[in-house]
C-alpha cells in the first residue's frame, strides 16, 4: 500500500487545554472567530477507547486537533494577541487556565 502525498499526510497532534499554545490559539480563534458548533467537531475514539471531540486547525506540515473544553471556549472569547507578546509561540504556560484568572474568582472581599 502506498502512501498518499500531499495535504492529507500531515502529522496529527492532539491538544489538551494544558498543552495549548499562544500559536494554536491564535489559529482556533483565526479560523473560528465567532467560536465553533457542532459542525466544527470531530469524534473519535482514543487508545483507551474513549470518546474524544476536537476542533481542527492545520499549519502547513501539522493538523492539530484541539480537546473540546469549556476553558478553551472561554480563552478563545477573552483572546487578545497582546496577552502573549512576552512568550514564545510554542509556550504552553503562556495559555492560563481561566478558572486561575482574577477577573473570574467571585470569592474577593466584598
Amino acid at each position: 500500500m502506498a502512501l498518499r502525498k500531499g495535504p492529507d499526510n500531515l502529522k496529527r497532534v492532539i491538544v489538551d487545554f494544558k498543552k495549548l499554545t499562544p500559536e494554536i490559539l491564535k489559529l482556533l480563534v483565526d479560523k473560528y472567530p465567532d467560536g465553533y458548533d457542532e459542525d466544527h467537531i470531530i469524534e473519535f475514539k482514543n487508545a483507551q477507547n474513549e470518546w474524544v471531540e476536537c476542533v481542527e486547525v492545520t499549519t502547513e506540515d501539522t493538523k492539530y486537533l484541539v480537546k473540546v473544553s469549556t476553558k478553551l471556549v472561554q480563552t478563545m472569547e477573552n483572546y487578545d494577541e497582546d496577552d502573549y507578546e512576552d512568550f514564545e509561540e510554542d509556550d504552553p504556560t503562556a495559555v492560563v487556565d481561566p478558572e486561575l484568572t482574577d477577573e473570574d474568582d467571585n470569592t474577593g472581599d466584598f
